[in-house]
């Protein structure tokens, strides 16, 4: 059997709503055949303080860091994104770096931010194999 790929991937999140966050990332742990390295700051281990502009300066410095060597980035699709500038500005460092960025729709819910839908090269239902595929299709 030939060697599997480990996929490099940074799952943008909102600290404020990270059961999304913390679910994927079980998905992605458990599911068979796949290796991948999670290259997120989990809301537990916040980098900086986001609410000066040193911390906010710094802040985007580290996410450069963390997208710039990614395979992919996933985007959450919570209708929360709509008014996180943090998750913009990952997005916005994603298409910097041509990045693609897979769009996951939260288990249940129907509607998806259009700005996400903009800027995904796919958007993917709540499903372990569907996820997997298109991490694999895309990713760099």
């Amino acid at each position: 059997m030939p060697e599997l790929k480990i996929y490099d991937i940074f799952i943008s999140h909102a600290w404020r709503y990270s059961d999304d966050y913390y679910s994927l990332v079980k998905l992605l742990n458990e599911a068979p055949n796949f290796t991948w390295r999670n290259y997120s700051d989990p809301k537990h281990d916040p980098v900086v303080d986001p609410d000066d502009d040193v911390g906010r300066r710094k802040l985007v410095k580290e996410l450069d860091e963390q997208i710039r060597p990614v395979n992919c980035v996933i985007i959450i699709s919570g209708m929360y994104v709509a008014y996180s500038d943090w998750i913009q500005t990952e997005i916005d460092i994603a298409k910097q770096y041509r990045k693609p960025i897979i769009g996951v729709k939260p288990l249940g819910q129907e509607r998806t931010p259009q700005a996400v839908q903009d800027v995904a090269d796919e958007m993917v239902g709540w499903n372990t194999d569907s996820i997997v595929s298109v991490i694999r299709r895309h990713a760099l």
